[in-house]
């Protein structure tokens, strides 16, 4: 089959390997129907995720067709379409049955495009399968549905609720990417007084206000400003950070309330300055986290009756095949507006599976 290969920091290609195969009896093998790029991903070709070895299969985030699954697999069979979580859960470990699947410590948790093979393949491995594929309603576009794998489950659990977004607070969510734009579309659910969106790219930030954000402002025009004069110098109740640099976790930090919080959502490579000098008084909360996904069913059900966004956040797609050129589209957002790009493969009516293990 064809994979998008990580061969180290900057170098990665569309080649020849070979296909998956049933390691475990809860795995299962999917076709790959559906596929995005994550912010994630470019922070690991950039080499912020040193974790990720080169060989690597990339990507964690697909819809697809079980073809063939383990002996222990009970939840879904071959012919199925299903939504592939970004995050794997054992099940049995500490962290899983209190719903922390994102620190399974069982083999599990973010594993897909970091300790194992991912998504951006024409097919995949998926383990756990039980616990980490939801079965998707035909009326649920693909393209739609690949947005439920990671962002949307993210920027609601890791943004809106580590952040107690709750009725009549002021929001700020810095990063108007497709994490930032969801956790906009999320954070709507509890009724907040106002939304405001902060972003370098004068796109993202029409987006950002097509989505339901109330005000905007440019990362470089003070944006601390627009916020002190909008809360009578009071400051956020809640701040997001969805970008994952330094700059953009400091200026959460000078936005925030006293008794406020800053929920970072953003993958960082390099420390970010923690200025307890003067924050130690003002009572704040920061918040972190890989998400948990356990929202995920609750969130599959909304789409489904049309309370998320889908295809809005979808600006480009292309053939699977065209993976690179997806990579530098999505890779240069602030010059070709890019938010989410999908891509999907063409359709397979078999795999050469090998004969499982005894």
């Amino acid at each position: 089959m064809k994979a998008l290969v990580f061969h180290g920091p900057g170098q990665t290609s569309w080649q020849d390997v070979p296909d998956p195969s049933i390691k475990d009896a809860a795995d299962a093998i999917v076709r790959v129907d559906a596929v995005t790029i994550c912010g994630t991903d470019l922070h690991i070709i950039k080499g912020d995720v040193p974790e990720v070895a080169p060989g690597r299969i990339l990507g964690h985030e697909a819809v697809g067709t079980v073809v063939e699954t383990g002996g222990d697999v009970r939840s879904v069979r071959p012919g199925d379409r299903v939504l592939i979580s970004c995050i794997s859960a054992c099940g049995r470990c500490r962290f899983c049955r209190e719903g922390h699947y994102g620190q399974c410590r069982g083999g599990g948790g973010w594993v897909l495009g970091h300790t194992i093979d991912g998504t951006q393949a024409e097919y995949v491995r998926v383990p756990f399968a039980d616990l980490s594929v939801h079965p998707l309603p035909s009326a649920l576009a693909s393209h739609d549905a690949v947005l439920l794998a990671d962002i949307f489950p993210t920027s609601y659990e890791v943004g809106v609720l580590n952040g107690n977004v709750r009725p009549g607070d002021t929001v700020v969510v810095v990063g108007a990417g497709p994490i930032g734009l969801a956790a906009i579309a999320t954070a709507q659910l509890y009724s907040p007084g106002r939304i405001i969106a902060v972003d370098l790219a004068a796109s993202r930030l029409a987006a950002a206000r097509d989505l339901g954000a109330d005000a905007t402002a440019s990362a470089d025009e003070e944006p601390e400003r627009l916020v002190e004069d909008l809360t009578d110098g009071l400051g956020a109740d809640t701040v997001i950070e969805a970008v994952g640099v330094p700059e953009a976790f400091e200026m959460c930090t000078r936005m925030v309330r006293p008794g406020g919080r800053v929920a970072n959502i953003g993958v960082h490579g390099k420390p970010a300055v923690l200025h307890l000098e003067d924050l130690w008084i003002k009572d704040v909360t920061i918040t972190t986290g890989l998400v948990d996904t356990h929202s995920t069913p609750m969130l599959l059900r909304m789409m489904a009756a049309g309370r998320l966004p889908g295809a809005a956040m979808v600006t480009h797609r292309f053939e699977l095949d065209q993976m690179e050129e997806a990579y530098d589209v999505f890779t240069r957002a602030g010059e070709t507006g890019a938010l989410k790009v999908v891509l999907g493969g063409p359709q397979h009516d078999t795999v050469a599976v090998p004969p499982q293990e005894q």
